[in-house]
């Protein structure tokens, strides 16, 4: 009880003190409150303040920037003329896309009595007084009874055919110039690199006159093409890939540059469930000179060796040097899988199993180039020197070219 009783004086003592101090303090805010309040007009018109001090309903930017201040420049409205190369390309030749009917007749004398009809699509690549020409797909006319062309303007007029060609699927139409007036460009495909834009006109699914856009995938493509319908490949078409969308009635359209010229005539695509973007297109070079020959003879006619080829780096590379005996030096070739009876080519010596690597001294390195020299260097009836391999041996055969009958 003493402990306790003994320390109550003092805490009262202290409890009084801390009422003092609190008194003190409070008076001392007040009146630092009121030094800050009438000081700061008389630091700031003297300019020892760091910033300004805006009077009670000045606009606070113009306080900041001073009593000059710089007016906010009017907004005004901008007009773009929206416009792009595609868009160009497509006006400069979506008129000269034209879509083609093949129409199958059946013995009934009503015009709706009929077995049906095919369509497609085809390129006006020329004008010639009161008649117009047009480039298509040969499947597109194949077996036609009647062929018909639609306009870019729904008009519908009849097409006579001049001539086609399996091998490069081409096909002339002529129909009267009357009702055309744009007639496509065509440019060169010999300078177009992989990843250039591409653009295709066609007519798929009867849609006249769509456009799709991607780019080149590849160029000088060898597609083998069964022609005979056996299953078996007969010719390798030399084609571009492209992945702009082409399908069924795109077949005969015109696939463009940015230039808005033909580089090529859309032909097919891959169609298959696990596979997307991948058509092919073939190349103006060697659609122009087939279109040439077309007009001029009603077919193309070619030079040929009598021999059946595929490229030598479609063969394994072990084959190379184990089975053909090839030596270490040759990196591309043309592989003969046989020789046609009493062809050039058989006439010469030259057999299955043989591996051709020269025409005239200008290397061959694929199957390609053999069918490019000989259709753009070559003609019937030219002699032809063959440089070829046999078992490791290097040996030459002399041949006469002759026209080429498929």
């Amino acid at each position: 009880m003493g402990y306790y009783d003994s320390h109550q004086p003092s805490r009262q003592k202290e409890k009084g003190s801390s009422k003092k101090v609190g008194i003190s303090s409070f008076v001392g805010a007040i009146l630092g409150a009121l030094i800050v309040v009438f000081s700061v007009p008389v630091l700031a018109n003297n300019g020892l303040l760091p910033y300004n001090v805006a009077p009670k309903g000045e606009d606070a930017m113009e306080a900041m920037v001073g009593e000059e201040t710089e007016t906010v420049p009017e907004l005004q409205s901008v007009d773009v003329s929206i416009s792009s190369e595609v868009i160009d390309a497509v006006d400069k030749v979506n008129d000269a896309v034209v879509g083609v009917v093949n129409v199958q007749q059946s013995s009934g004398h009503n015009f709706w009595e009929r077995s049906g009809e095919g369509t497609g699509s085809g390129v006006i690549y020329k004008k010639e007084e009161d008649r117009a020409f047009i480039v298509t797909n040969q499947h597109v006319i194949n077996n036609a009874q009647e062929i018909d062309v639609t306009l870019s303007d729904g008009s519908r007029i009849p097409a006579e055919l001049v001539g086609e060609d399996v091998l490069t699927d081409l096909a002339v139409l002529e129909v009267e110039g009357d009702k055309i007036d744009t007639v496509a460009e065509f440019g060169s495909s010999d300078t177009l690199r992989a990843g250039e834009p591409a653009i295709a006109i066609g007519n798929p699914l009867s849609f006249e006159g769509s456009v799709t856009l991607g780019i080149i995938s590849a160029i000088e493509r060898s597609v083998p093409v069964d022609l005979s319908g056996n299953g078996q490949p007969d010719w390798n078409a030399e084609v571009l890939q492209t992945d702009a969308a082409i399908n069924p009635g795109n077949s005969g359209g015109a696939l463009l540059n940015l230039q808005g010229q033909v580089i090529g005539i859309n032909s097919m695509k891959i169609a298959q469930q696990a596979v997307e973007g991948i058509g092919f297109a073939i190349p103006s070079a060697i659609a122009m000179p087939t279109i040439e020959d077309l007009e001029e003879h009603g077919e193309v006619r070619r030079p040929q060796m009598g021999v059946m080829i595929r490229s030598l780096q479609e063969i394994p590379s072990f084959h190379w040097r184990d089975t053909l005996g090839l030596p270490e030096d040759v990196s591309g070739g043309v592989y003969v899988e046989g020789a046609e009876p009493d062809s050039p080519a058989a006439n010469a010596g030259l057999q299955e199993g043989d591996v051709i690597v020269a025409l005239d001294d200008t290397e061959m390195k694929d199957a390609h180039d053999l069918r490019k020299f000989l259709y753009t260097e070559k003609s019937i009836g030219d002699s032809m020197e063959v440089t070829y391999y046999r078992n490791g041996e290097r040996q030459t055969a002399d041949l006469t070219l002759e026209q080429q009958i498929f």
